[in-house]
């Protein structure tokens, strides 16, 4: 699997990340299993988040197994330092670890959320302190919906977070026009000041309607080739991209591996997902 230089964090990383909201609402043993398949197909980069229901607890067992072989990420959605600090505590011990390589400020999507992490007594605090302490290498933010660029970029200007994850695909790059200008304007910042770029809907097709047949919140790519379409767009368009998140589905995990090793150039996958109907953007 190709790896990619996790900007200024140096870590040569699987360019498939392994979306560990997967894990949320399985058995261990079919979290055992998923993960076996990722590692087994060359991906070296767990991400995960206290949020994602039983996930970090799931994945516990393998990362104590495997702790000096993977790039450990996981997130908190708290916005208080105090219950950032405990919640980050309580991720190190469902992941049976004594620290994390990469911490993440979650689900920060709009600028007001961005106020309460950087209020006194704010989230970040406690991110600071984790990474003084020497608990986590590294600190992020991330976001979901259209306004995340914009977002991710103030919150780089506030402070010098190491990473950032954000949405990015076909569709929404190119169907909507103030996306694409902004996300132009944050993959030139973090370029610049070489911070780490991961990013997640790489594979989104467009909000369930009805019953959820998956465990992703959206619906996705579940063919074969629009699923390497959808992810040989994302890896070639944006060299500065470290990874992409898989999905969160376990059952998919195998299409996005053989998609992975057998990429389309950017063109053919532009004009493979040019065609699909119904495609459009899950932030509704």
């Amino acid at each position: 699997m190709e790896k990619r230089r996790l900007g200024r964090i140096g870590h040569e990383t699987s360019v498939l990340v392994y979306g560990a909201a997967a894990l949320g609402a399985v058995t261990q043993e079919v979290a055992d299993a998923s993960l076996a398949q990722a590692l087994a197909a060359g991906i070296n980069h767990l991400d995960t988040a206290a949020s994602y229901g039983d996930a970090e607890l799931r994945m516990g067992p393998t990362v104590e197994r495997i702790r000096d072989e993977v790039f450990l990420a996981t997130k908190s959605t708290e916005r208080r330092a105090e219950d950032a600090w405990r919640e980050l505590n309580r991720s190190l011990e469902l992941l049976h670890t004594d620290h994390i390589d990469l911490w993440q400020i979650h689900a920060v999507c709009d600028l007001p959320e961005l106020d309460k992490v950087f209020a006194p007594g704010g989230a970040i605090e406690a991110f600071v302190r984790a990474k003084d302490e020497g608990i986590v290498s590294w600190i992020g933010i991330t976001g979901h919906t259209e306004e995340a660029p914009v977002v991710h970029a103030e919150a780089v200007h506030r402070h010098d977070f190491d990473s950032v994850l954000t949405p990015v695909n076909y569709h929404l790059y190119t169907a909507d026009a103030e996306f694409r200008a902004n996300f132009d304007i944050l993959y030139e910042l973090l370029t610049e000041r070489d911070v780490a770029l991961r990013t997640i809907k790489a594979t989104a097709r467009k909000p369930w309607v009805g019953e959820h047949e998956l465990a992703t919140w959206y619906e996705p790519f579940t063919t074969a080739e629009d699923i390497r379409a959808a992810m040989s767009w994302v890896l070639g368009s944006f060299p500065h991209i470290a990874g992409l998140a898989t999905a969160g589905e376990t059952t998919l995990l195998e299409a996005a591996i053989a998609a992975e090793a057998d990429r389309m150039d950017v063109a053919e996958a532009a004009a493979h997902l040019a065609t699909i109907d119904d495609y459009r953007t899950i932030f509704v």
